[in-house]
């Protein structure tokens, strides 16, 4: 989460802007040992959204599920990754160790006094860094019975991530995989977000390379190929209507779709292996 993109807001309501720069520079590979420390800053966030959704259902507000989450990861020794990110809209630095983005917000929600109801989908966005290394992931959770499409658009997201995941192997390109992604979110009749990527991850956050989960040729300059020990965060969001997304109150922070339709976001901290892909917040 705070999705690795090159980006600008203009000011006021106008729409996001994505300027993405290449990546022939700059990745840098981890080593098995660090990959291991990956893994255990993975396994609390993997305990962090366990927790989630155990907790999240109609009654409980967004602020409750971040007090939780803001114990768990303290109690573990870790750190936040997200609380206290710069605003690059030039707000205020952001509040919470959790995202927890509702129905229409795609990312970037912030935990409030919000009361979740019977129908509503929250995504939880969390980060950590553990001895010195991050993890990041994301889930979207149904509260209570939520309507068939709603319902369908969570699980095509949740297989998003588990496309990407089938599809990383040495030896091939991005694109590949992003455009595997893409394929399989529109066959099922809904959208890519498009200003918003993944991203490398490692000792921080964010890191080369931009990770997209589409593909269109003027993006030739983004792509990499998959080699062993390479480390990114996979994290498609889906749209139940179109994939334009605009900037939204409160603090310059949340982000919401264009058409107010219903969004979903999961992600992976990935290492890319000499067989195939290692997910390191699956909880192992």
């Amino acid at each position: 989460m705070f999705c690795g993109v090159e980006r600008f807001v203009q000011p006021g309501d106008g729409p996001l802007k994505v300027a993405f720069v290449t990546q022939s520079c700059g990745i840098i590979l981890k080593s098995d040992r660090e990959i291991e420390l990956m893994r255990r800053a993975g396994r609390v966030v993997h305990r962090v959204l366990t927790r989630m959704h155990e907790l999240a259902c109609p009654g409980v507000t967004t602020a409750e599920l971040n007090t939780a989450a803001e114990e768990m990861i303290a109690e573990s020794g870790g750190i936040a990754l997200f609380k206290g990110v710069p605003n690059p809209a030039g707000g205020e630095p952001f509040p919470t160790a959790l995202c927890a983005s509702v129905n229409e917000e795609l990312v970037h929600g912030i935990p409030s006094e919000r009361v979740l109801k019977q129908g509503d989908v929250v995504s939880i966005d969390c980060g950590v860094r553990l001895a010195g290394y991050c993890g990041d992931s994301a889930t979207t959770i149904e509260i209570g019975d939520v309507p068939a499409e709603v319902h369908r658009l969570v699980s095509v997201t949740r297989r998003a991530v588990e496309v990407a995941i089938e599809g990383i192997r040495p030896g091939r390109m991005w694109s590949q995989v992003a455009r595997e992604i893409q394929s399989y979110v529109e066959g099922e009749r809904f959208s890519v977000v498009r200003e918003f990527v993944g991203h490398g991850i490692g000792r921080e956050m964010h890191e080369e390379p931009k990770v997209p989960n589409y593909w269109v040729e003027s993006q030739h300059g983004m792509d990499f190929e998959l080699v062993p020990n390479l480390v990114i965060a996979v994290e498609p969001m889906v749209n139940m209507g179109g994939h334009r997304v605009g900037l939204g109150a409160p603090r310059g922070w949340v982000v919401l779709t264009r058409d107010r339709r219903y969004s979903a976001h999961f992600e992976h901290t990935i290492a890319v292996t000499e067989s195939g892909a290692d997910v390191l917040t699956d909880g192992r």
